[in-house]
């Protein structure tokens, strides 16, 4: 089994924001795999289901991004899911606007929902969805809190559900392939 985590905050407010990227990918996967609806525990909403020839439980954290430790940890506790089958689903600042790279371990680089998450599990050896948002642009008015919680421009919007075909790719290769093979073939620049 593998625990597919979404980040992002709960509420309308936030739904198109740079920073929800996690909760619309973990959204898109549900819906291709036709799992059961959402339903709340571990401080979140869950699903569970099969897909791409493994056991997957979705998890949408509805702690607000700070503190998405709170829901992850007791989940994988739950299901009894080590750190190496838990993929958290994120946005990256260091990446360009679509770009979708897989990383395992390391730090949290400034992200609060990967610091919480790291200090819950007592580590950071879970691998990750790194879906890029890009920095904000030249002209952007307000500082990076101020722009990974804007929404999505009219291209960015136009080219998402693109990148998070991606982002199901990445995570298919992970469960089939394993994650070194996986992240050599999903990393690779075209």
């Amino acid at each position: 089994m593998y625990l597919v985590v979404g980040l992002g905050n709960p509420g309308k407010k936030y739904s198109g924001n740079r920073h929800n990227v996690g909760f619309m990918a973990v959204d898109r996967l549900r819906d291709e795999r036709a799992m059961p609806d959402w339903k709340e525990k571990f401080s979140g909403v869950f699903t569970r289901g099969s897909g791409f020839g493994d056991d997957l439980m979705l998890l949408k954290p509805m702690t607000y991004m700070n503190i998405s430790g709170d829901s992850v940890q007791p989940a994988a506790a739950f299901v009894k899911v080590e750190p190496a089958r838990v993929i958290v689903l994120h946005d990256e600042l260091d990446l360009a606007y679509g770009d979708v790279r897989l990383k395992q371990g390391g730090g949290h680089a400034g992200h609060n929902g990967l610091r919480s998450i790291i200090q819950r599990l007592g580590t950071p050896d879970f691998l990750r969805v790194r879906i890029g948002i890009g920095r904000p642009p030249p002209d952007f008015r307000g500082d990076v809190a101020d722009f990974v919680l804007s929404d999505f421009d009219a291209s960015e919007r136009a080219e998402l559900p693109d990148v998070l075909g991606r982002v199901i790719s990445a995570i298919q290769a992970v469960v089939e392939k394993g994650f070194a093979s996986a992240q050599n073939t999903v990393n690779t620049r075209k």
